[in-house]
């Protein structure tokens, strides 16, 4: 168990696993004492980016696993740029500590958004009357509109509507001309001057003739498919109405439904400038995290040269030495 424990420890601090076995157990200290310290804080960042995954970017169980994961890695390669330094300069270290200050800042308003979240849903109340108050008039002019757009189209349809059945109760039905072509055949009898008999000829001439027919008005057809206009111009204008009638209730639920970051931190930024009690809590997080973020920071600045270290030193004179032979060794040639 010990040497899993160790070769996990290398494996998170970026020692190398067979250096550390044939050291000392000071430089196994070492490593443990880095690997619980980094354990702590990628417990309480895998935490806050899993929070935060889940409530912000609505990311579900798996994008907030992610999102954990993600922010661990990201930790792990920051306390390595200090573990692993054999000779960390004055700027490494203040580089460090401005980050782990800006962490720590985050994390403390990351962490106080969760702890204070009923608080924050009761100090939003006001700011969705406030949002409500502001949307609430173009939205209402806007549905008026188009309410009393939809009640001139109906009326006009109306009107409409009661022409035709007025027409078609007048002329119910129409009279149609139609012209045909006929064949008129006339007889004509005449005596014959020899023989003294009748004799009947005929003769057949073409002409047009005018038929006259009635017929149903053609605009009773017109009368259904209208009724069908105006039954669907009303529909629409009753879910008009109800959505006028029920608009606040609307504004509310959407405006209270969207969870934005910048919305809660100046909510939470209101809570703690006037409780001292908010402060005090977000105080306690913010040093607690930075004391976290500090801690191998702490420890590498206090610690002596290990045996772990000297032989990284040991094994890079060698390397440096056996270049510098070979580069001899090219130029003799």
């Amino acid at each position: 168990m010990k040497n899993w424990w160790i070769r996990f420890g290398c494996f998170l601090t970026g020692y190398n696993y067979a250096i550390v076995r044939n050291s000392s157990e000071v430089a196994a200290k070492t490593v443990k004492r880095y690997t619980s310290a980094m354990l702590i804080v990628c417990i309480i960042w895998a935490f806050i980016g899993y929070c935060f995954t889940q409530r912000y970017l609505h990311g579900g169980p798996y994008g907030s696993i992610a999102g954990a994961v993600i922010l661990v890695v990201i930790i792990v390669q920051i306390e390595r740029q200090i573990i692993l330094s054999i000779n960390p300069t004055f700027w490494l270290y203040l580089a460090r500590g401005i980050i782990a200050c800006t962490m720590a800042i985050i994390g403390a308003i990351i962490i106080d958004q969760i702890i204070f979240k009923e608080d924050i849903d009761l100090e939003k109340i006001n700011s969705i009357e406030e949002r409500v108050k502001k949307a609430l008039p173009p939205k209402t002019e806007e549905l008026r509109n188009q309410i009393a757009s939809l009640d001139s189209a109906i009326n006009k349809k109306e009107a409409e509507r009661l022409s035709l059945i007025k027409d078609v109760e007048d002329h119910p039905t129409t009279k149609i001309f139609s012209t045909e072509s006929a064949v008129k055949t006339e007889k004509r009898t005449m005596i014959d001057s020899v023989t003294g008999k009748p004799v009947v000829t005929e003769r057949s001439t073409p002409q047009m003739v005018t038929v006259t027919s009635n017929m149903p008005n053609p605009q009773i057809g017109m009368i259904a498919p209208l009724e069908k206009t105006i039954s669907e111009l009303r529909i629409q204008k009753i879910s008009k109405d109800s959505a006028l009638l029920n608009i606040r209730p609307a504004l509310e639920k959407e405006i209270g439904s969207k969870v934005g970051f910048l919305d809660e931190l100046e909510v939470m930024y209101r809570l703690i400038t006037r409780s001292n009690v908010a402060l005090i809590v977000w105080l306690l997080w913010f040093f607690f995290l930075f004391g976290l973020e500090m801690l191998v920071l702490i420890s590498k600045v206090n610690e002596k040269e290990t045996d772990y270290e000297k032989t990284v030193k040991h094994h890079m004179a060698l390397q440096v030495k056996k270049l510098d032979a070979f580069a001899r060794a090219a130029e003799g040639e």
